[in-house]
């Protein structure tokens, strides 16, 4: 992917030391994303050097260039630790899907996409819809302490589900055998599918949930100012280019949402 240059940042709040001491307190921003294998709208890769290269990593980088201050990355194989992250105050700001557990730990601003989960199954699986993982038999894979996995949990009450660590790691329990589906977001799961010969992504969801800038609580100042830079950055075109030059040009972008 060709990484886009911000030479024209979208226009925010006006900037302020009172905005800067709480968006990045320590004079640089520290920004979370998760990392995967196969990068997506949320999930970034690893360039050569380790550095994350992705949606999110972008809209990192062109925050800090509008506040005016310098980037450290945290890079965490979840959206799980990320929250984890933010709460303690580890890191700044980080992207990562909504529920009502995570907004009593951060707060959150608008969403840049609307992912719906499903399950991905092998071929030979005969689980050919979702009502069919809704029983004791069925283990269904999930990524430790997200959204996708709660949501999934209280989808299929009747399954087994089984907690994995990383993306990487529920691909690999769904090819050997020991889970019969992965939860993951959709378009996530695409860019699985081919390394799974036969799978099938299965029709309908089990949740949908925004994926949404967040800041630590108590910091208004600072939500304020990541609400409006985010909206802009939808508004501006921004955030449709970088999914653009992502190659997810079938991804689209969350609409429009109120930061006042």
């Amino acid at each position: 992917m060709t990484h886009p240059q911000f030479t024209q940042p979208p226009s925010t709040p006006t900037e302020g030391q009172a905005t800067r001491s709480q968006l990045a307190p320590s004079g640089v921003i520290k920004f979370g994303v998760a990392f995967a294998p196969e990068m997506s709208n949320f999930f970034v890769v690893k360039d050569g050097d380790g550095q994350p290269r992705g949606v999110t990593a972008e809209l990192g980088k062109a925050l800090a260039t509008q506040l005016r201050v310098p980037i450290d990355f945290y890079v965490a194989p979840n959206s799980g630790q990320l929250t984890d992250a933010l709460e303690s105050g580890v890191i700044d700001v980080a992207f990562m899907p909504v529920d009502e557990e995570r907004r009593r730990r951060v707060d959150f601003g608008p969403s840049y996409f609307v992912l719906q989960a499903t399950g991905l199954v092998r071929g030979d699986s005969g689980i050919n819809a979702i009502a069919d993982l809704d029983k004791p038999s069925a283990k269904v894979a999930g990524i430790a302490n997200t959204t996708t996995i709660r949501g999934t949990a209280r989808a299929l009450p009747s399954a087994t589900i089984v907690s994995s660590e990383t993306v990487g790691e529920a691909m690999e329990m769904l090819r050997d055998g020991r889970v019969d589906a992965v939860s993951l977001s959709r378009d996530v799961l695409a860019l699985y599918q081919a390394g799974i010969p036969g799978s099938r992504i299965l029709d309908g969801h089990l949740h949908s949930a925004g994926i949404a800038i967040a800041v630590p609580k108590k910091r208004p100042l600072a939500l304020s100012y990541v609400s409006a830079f985010l909206e802009d950055a939808k508004a501006s075109g921004l955030v449709r280019k970088l999914f653009d030059d992502a190659g997810l040009v079938n991804d689209k972008v969350a609409p429009a949402e109120s930061t006042n």
